[in-house]
């Protein structure tokens, strides 16, 4: 793999805190899980793929709304306390496979739903990452894509890219809405609907997830603190360090 000192890093990042995003409260809940249940109720899929399925709360929900679930994750160490924490809460329909989600090891055409939450912006390729979520939905499938995005101000942008990669050094890129819409087309996907949310991260919490190191902690509060006014303005910057992104809700359909 060409990519492996990324997959590398975010196994490092995530494995060995794996009971902290199944526990977190950011994760376990939202609108978006809400609306993500009412629109599967609708389609009651065979197979669905939770992909980048971090803490499992994707995988958990559609698990009562599909006949499989397919929890996919690079950190097998996520991946096990996945499979337990399904184990304990008495979901059956539910497995697990060990991948990066742009070399999953599936058939072609073999789901007919997908979901993927806050895992893009983790991706090492977001573009072989869609074309690959693609290839193994069938034409005419359902796929969900929800994430962090990006303003479309370069400035705050900036601002939040140096904060996540700060907080998480296996954090990518937070793409903005319309590079969401440009590269679901160009992987092969129509875009049915694009929303928008507000996502307030309460910044202990945050950082205290992603085990940042005391260094960098000190660093983000400087960040924080010596934002410029359109930044704070736009991030919702409190004097803790809290701020507020937007999160992007997006169904497409593979064509």
């Amino acid at each position: 793999m060409p990519a492996d000192s990324h997959y590398d890093k975010v196994d490092k990042q995530f494995g060995p805190r794996a009971q902290a995003y199944i526990d977190s409260p950011t994760h376990a809940a939202g609108e978006d899980i809400e609306a993500l249940a009412v629109l599967m109720a609708g389609k009651r899929p065979h197979l669905a793929i939770d992909l980048g399925a971090g803490g499992g709360h994707v995988a958990y929900r559609m698990a009562g709304l599909a006949d499989h679930v397919l929890a996919v994750d690079l950190s097998q160490d996520m991946l096990l306390a996945v499979g337990a924490t399904a184990r304990a809460r008495g979901i059956t329909n539910l497995t697990t496979l060990c991948a990066p989600a742009e070399m999953m090891s599936l058939p072609d055409e073999h789901a007919d739903f997908l979901a993927s939450r806050y895992s893009a912006h983790h991706w090492h390729d977001l573009a072989a990452g869609l074309r690959e979520a693609h290839r193994v939905l069938k034409p005419g499938a359902t796929a969900v894509f929800m994430d962090t995005a990006a303003p479309r101000s370069a400035v705050v942008d900036t601002h939040l890219q140096a904060i996540e990669l700060l907080r998480d050094r296996s954090h990518v890129r937070n793409y903005t809405a319309a590079e969401w819409v440009s590269a679901l087309a160009v992987a092969g996907f129509q875009v049915q609907t694009l929303s928008h949310h507000p996502l307030r991260l309460e910044f202990q919490p945050w950082v205290k997830r992603s085990g940042t190191p005391i260094a960098m902690v000190a660093a983000l509060l400087e960040l924080q603190s010596g934002a410029s006014q359109p930044v704070r303005d736009a991030l919702r910057i409190e004097d803790d360090g809290t701020f507020t992104v937007d999160k992007v809700f997006i169904t497409a359909t593979r064509t």
